[in-house]
């Protein structure tokens, strides 16, 4: 079972003399991710806004591959701003932005790049957020996407997910016990659940994409509006 982190800047292994840290994680799940995105994200122009970008490592692969969009990493912890700072200089990639906080809970969020007041983003990510969060976070993450994206923009969340009431593998029970246990207000997803909260934003399940280690990737649209 793969053991959940909330702050890199505490798992023991120490920073870059830059500030940089590591996530095993980004070794493993970044080509996996970027071959389910990547086919939106290439053709397309615009901001990509990350929520919750950790070390930055998706970030500054992710930039790298898509340089016709700017894109705009975020988070919360002070570490992990720093770290991401810490890569965007290491890359030095002129479509990365600097990173901004974002803190999810606050229901009105902003980003640092909706000027003017009417510009909207191209595509949202957020990575192994939701399940170590609280459900508020679920909530203005959907409401802020609705808000945000363009008309033909996307929503992609990354992680484990529950499907109508059941995992989909045993370890993925494991694991939302472990999460549950640490924080009650933890927990892995139901899609059902994060559906109906799309529903209230204005957005519908386009993709479901299966990822390695019992994983999916969700995609979100504007829901086509009725004549």
């Amino acid at each position: 079972m793969v053991k959940f982190v909330v702050d890199f800047a505490k798992t023991g292994t120490p920073p870059a003399p830059d500030g940089r840290l590591d996530a095993p994680a980004f070794h493993r799940n970044h080509e996996a991710i970027w071959s389910t995105i990547a086919p939106f994200l290439g053709t397309q122009t615009g901001d990509v806004l990350e929520l919750g970008s950790g070390t930055g490592q998706h970030a500054v692969t992710f930039a790298r591959r898509a340089p016709q969009l700017l894109w705009w990493p975020s988070d919360l912890f002070p570490s992990h701003l720093e770290s991401i700072a810490a890569w965007r200089q290491h890359e030095a990639l002129p479509n990365l932005r600097a990173p901004q906080y974002i803190d999810l809970t606050v229901s009105e969020w902003k980003w640092q790049g909706g000027e003017p007041s009417d510009r909207k983003i191209t595509a949202i990510l957020c990575i192994n957020v939701l399940h170590i969060s609280p459900w508020r976070v679920s909530q203005n993450l959907f409401t802020g996407a609705g808000r945000l994206l363009r008309d033909d923009g996307r929503l992609f969340l990354y992680g484990p997910f529950m499907h109508n009431g059941a995992h989909t593998a045993p370890s993925n029970a494991g694991f939302d016990a472990t999460l549950r246990a640490e924080n009650q207000e933890w927990g892995v997803r139901d899609i059902r659940d994060l559906r109906a909260l799309a529903d209230q934003a204005g957005l519908s399940l386009a993709e479901i994409t299966a990822m390695p280690a019992n994983n999916l990737v969700l995609a979100f649209a504007r829901a086509l509006r009725q004549n």
